[in-house]
């Protein structure tokens, strides 16, 4: 039975209602089920829980406002989170209910920038398990893994070999804290039911000396499998994936680079998959240049690019930059020549020996760069490019603090009043530049956004809002439109509706402030918007965007209590 029709039970006077098969303890231990306090005189009576609670029986608000007050008693964001995720293991209704009140203050602290040091102290601050956690050792008893999990209703499943977590690396088995992460916030914004989505970590390994020789720690205690052993590994996962949760959307989540592009090209056909470090960090980005134009009165076609971080979501951006710039009406070539990508050994040039696959589309021809004045031709700066070529939009994924300079700043004001600056690396302490330093530099004429929350700036009298390019302003909308409109693959092009989507969403009053961006309290409204565009543009039985809505709509799951009925 899917958890949609065991949610929707009827009483004989239509009163809608949910079946609860257990009781006593085994319910209170329910993270599904489970209402503490709530539960009424009726419900103790009737499922065993006489005895079991305190007597007074609290109202969902009375228990977020308790749950607030205590968490507000915390010291650091990191004794939130531990908070936090204790209640989602206790009681998933509560946890979300308490975040969607909360969504600007406990979104930074249930997922980035807070998550990375949960995955760094995983280990050390383990709690419950969550998921699976499948290794090269169990995956040939996946069948009697999922036999015992306990929903078999799986819709959003998302995965990472832990290699590339954020901007911090191989975690080993802590990477397990991204997929949680990531799927509290498909529930919170996509309202996907929580008891639907499956985190999973593929242990394969680690190359982290530092946990090799700590002692405390949960994953293998071996070196990554590489190579052909890798391949293998993954393909026999997919495959059963593909055999165990036929109807489920996969998302691929921080693997290392090379593996992220081979695993999305390799398996993008054999299951609906996408990567979110590629395609989701591509689509917001390139919202946010979008919502840029608008508050410049330009044209996306007539501006040039530089991409500073040539990874996943370098390459990703750089792909959705493309794809706008042929909506638009330029040729595939003409597009590329408007890109430019840097990474650590500078310009990326096409005549580069041993260039990495997925670098080679967005390289420079070298004659482009002979007439330009540098240092060293096999290695252009990214100040020289900005110097020697017409630069108007300057995007950072590079994770290297401080890299962006007033001179660039300066010189990207030569050929554009507003020069567009997003500093997209996480968490803050990677960041290129901060916005306060980009109003500076260009006297406030910048136009900024970054991957990190930061604080408004107050420039000159003006109060600007600094927009988040955040990917879940992008993934839960994606995902919730792939899962109802049943796609069987999500190509680049669904991203590049939903960047558009996402900056349709965009208010005059967002944009008076600066930001290309909406708050972060509007998730699930965006996520909403974001998955209306998205299946409205495959639609095949003509129906208006308004009934797609509300079609979806009425899907979502809601934080709330109903009465619990003995089965």
């Amino acid at each position: 039975m899917t958890i949609e029709k065991y949610l929707s039970w009827r009483d004989e006077n239509g009163e809608a209602f949910t079946p609860v098969p257990m009781g006593g303890l085994s319910l209170l231990n329910d993270r599904i089920l489970n209402k503490g306090t709530a539960f009424s005189e009726r419900e103790r009576e009737e499922l065993g829980l006489r005895g079991l609670l305190p007597p007074h029986i609290a109202t969902l608000d009375e228990q977020i406002e308790r749950f607030y007050q205590g968490i507000c008693q915390c010291s650091s964001n990191i004794e939130k989170y531990v908070h936090l995720r204790a209640l989602q293991d206790r009681n998933e209704t509560l946890f979300y209910a308490l975040i969607d009140r909360y969504v600007e203050e406990f979104t930074p602290v249930i997922y980035t920038p807070t998550v990375g040091l949960a995955c760094q102290q995983y280990s050390d601050r383990f709690q419950k398990p969550r998921g699976l956690y499948i290794t090269s050792k169990n995956i040939r008893q996946m069948k009697e893994m999922v036999h015992h999990f306990p929903s078999k209703d799986i819709k959003i499943i998302v995965v990472t070999d832990n290699q590339g977590i954020l901007g911090i690396g191989d975690q080993g088995v802590g990477g397990m804290g991204i997929p949680i992460g990531k799927l509290s916030l498909y529930t919170l914004g996509a309202g996907i039911h929580p008891g639907s989505c499956l985190p999973i970590t593929l242990d394969v390994g680690t190359d982290n000396q530092e946990l090799l020789d700590n002692p405390a720690y949960l994953g293998k205690h071996n070196k990554r499998i590489t190579g052909a052993e890798y391949d293998q590994f993954i393909e026999e996962f997919v495959y059963r994936i593909k055999e165990f949760f036929p109807n489920a959307i996969l998302q691929w989540e921080d693997f290392s680079k090379a593996n992220a592009f081979r695993n999305l090209e390799r398996y993008q056909t054999t299951l609906p998959s996408f990567n979110d470090d590629i395609q989701g960090t591509g689509s917001v980005a390139l919202s946010g240049i979008i919502g840029a134009m608008k508050i410049k009165a330009e044209k996306l076609k007539d501006q040039s690019f530089l991409v500073y971080g040539a990874g996943a979501g370098g390459v990703g951006i750089a792909k959705q930059i493309m794809m706008a710039l042929i909506k638009e009406g330029l040729s595939e070539e003409e597009a590329i020549a408007r890109i430019f990508t840097l990474d650590s050994r500078g310009l990326i040039l096409k005549h580069r020996p041993g260039l990495d696959e997925y670098k080679k589309l967005f390289a420079t021809p070298k004659p482009l760069t002979d007439s330009w004045k540098v240092e060293n031709s096999e290695h252009i700066t990214m100040a020289e490019v900005i110097a020697n070529h017409r630069i108007t939009v300057l995007i950072g994924t590079s994770g290297q603090p401080n890299s962006f300079t007033p001179e660039m700043v300066t010189d990207m004001q030569r050929y554009t009043k507003q020069p567009v600056i997003f500093p997209l690396s996480n968490p803050t302490s990677k960041c290129e530049a901060t916005p306060e330093q980009l109003y500076q530099w260009s006297d406030g004429q910048a136009i900024v956004a970054t991957g990190s929350p930061f604080d408004p700036v107050d420039f000159n009298g003006r109060k600007i809002r600094v927009g988040q390019g955040n990917n879940v302003f992008i993934f839960p909308g994606v995902g919730l439109s792939a899962l109802l409109g049943k796609m069987e693959r999500i190509d680049e092009e669904v991203f590049t509706i939903a960047a558009y989507a996402l900056a349709d969403y965009l208010t005059s009053e967002d944009l008076e402030s600066g930001s290309v961006y909406p708050k972060i309290e509007k998730l699930q409204d965006v996520s909403l918007f974001v998955a209306t565009k998205v299946m409205a543009h495959y639609d095949k039985d003509g129906r208006s965007e308004d009934e797609i809505r509300e079609k979806i709509h009425k899907w979502m799951w809601k934080p709330k209590y109903l009465p619990y009925k003995a089965v």
